[in-house]
């Protein structure tokens, strides 16, 4: 029996590249005789994936293909958490980022997800909860930290990462302003003015491969980095520290790990709008949670596995 696939794809992604990209997929696995059923879902508008996949009937698939940037894996993942549907899902990105495919080593060829697909090799993964609300890559807030939803899709069509620092540099003159950041958890509260601040599922944020440097989307835990205001005089140095993984070592950024905790801004001057997985996401306070061994990830098979 050939593989029952239902395809959730987001057309405009990865400077449109993704609806070739699985036709290709499908192409090779319908060569080969090893498909029975693959029916496409085309994304739209936002919240159309997150629907798709809540409206998933697990008796007719074997699993679901999420086709797309961040923001579509993120709606997937999101519909599948709040209907209560547990199914294996297989990631193929063609955005403009891709942290999550590619600090776990996904296939970006329609070739290598194909082979992925036949292998059907799976393994449980961790995702983080905001109220009702899913992201499996990273939540964050503060300075540069809604790019991904700012920029408009066109935008990131047409550019590709540039669209992303040419927005970004508007934030340039926002460098002062600061979060009064208050983390309520069971082993002590943390109080900072916060430039910036992460809270991760992988070691990838924002095409840095080892921001989170401790992270693994298996452990149960959730990674938080809080970047302090820092002088204009400190911020090449910060970065150099980042390319290199030594930041977490600084005294200007506040790292730990935690099942979960409730995150504030009292006295912040306007609302603090989070970004998940480069969508946006609901206002502070908020409660975040793990949630371990959530989401049935299809990975490729380890070479030495038989």
């Amino acid at each position: 029996m050939g593989l029952r696939l239902k395809v959730i794809l987001n057309p405009s992604s990865g400077r449109e590249t993704a609806r070739t990209n699985i036709e290709d997929v499908l192409a090779l696995l319908s060569m080969r005789g090893e498909i029975d059923r693959a029916d496409i879902y085309y994304t739209h508008a936002r919240f159309d994936a997150k629907r798709f996949a809540e409206e998933t009937d697990t008796s007719d698939y074997d699993c679901i293909v999420a086709a797309g940037g961040d923001g579509t894996v993120n709606e997937v993942v999101t519909g599948l958490m709040c209907a209560g549907i547990d199914i294996p899902v297989a990631i193929y990105t063609s955005g403009t980022v891709n942290d999550f495919a590619r600090i776990n080593d996904l296939p970006q060829t329609p070739a290598e997800f194909a082979k992925m697909l036949l292998d059907f090799n799976t393994r449980r993964v961790d995702c983080g909860r905001v109220e009702d609300m899913y992201f499996l890559n990273v939540l964050a807030g503060g300075v540069f930290t809604d790019v991904g939803y700012s920029v408009p899709s066109d935008l990131k069509t047409a550019f590709g990462p540039a669209a992303y620092w040419l927005s970004a540099m508007k934030d340039i003159q926002e460098m002062n302003e600061t979060i009064p950041l208050e983390i309520k958890k069971e082993d002590g509260d943390i109080t900072a003015d916060a430039l910036m601040f992460f809270v991760s599922n992988t070691k990838s944020v924002g095409g840095f491969r080892n921001l989170m440097s401790q992270a693994d989307v298996t452990d149960g835990l959730l990674d938080v980095m809080i970047i302090r205001k820092v002088d204009y005089a400190e911020i090449m140095p910060l970065l150099g520290k980042l390319m290199i993984g030594e930041h977490i070592n600084s005294d200007k950024v506040i790292y730990f790990q935690s099942k979960g905790f409730r995150m504030e801004a009292p006295g912040a001057d306007k609302p603090v709008t989070l970004d998940l997985d480069g969508e946006e996401g609901p206002d502070l306070p908020i409660e975040i949670e793990c949630m371990h061994s959530a989401i049935n990830l299809v990975v490729p098979k380890e070479e030495n596995e038989l």
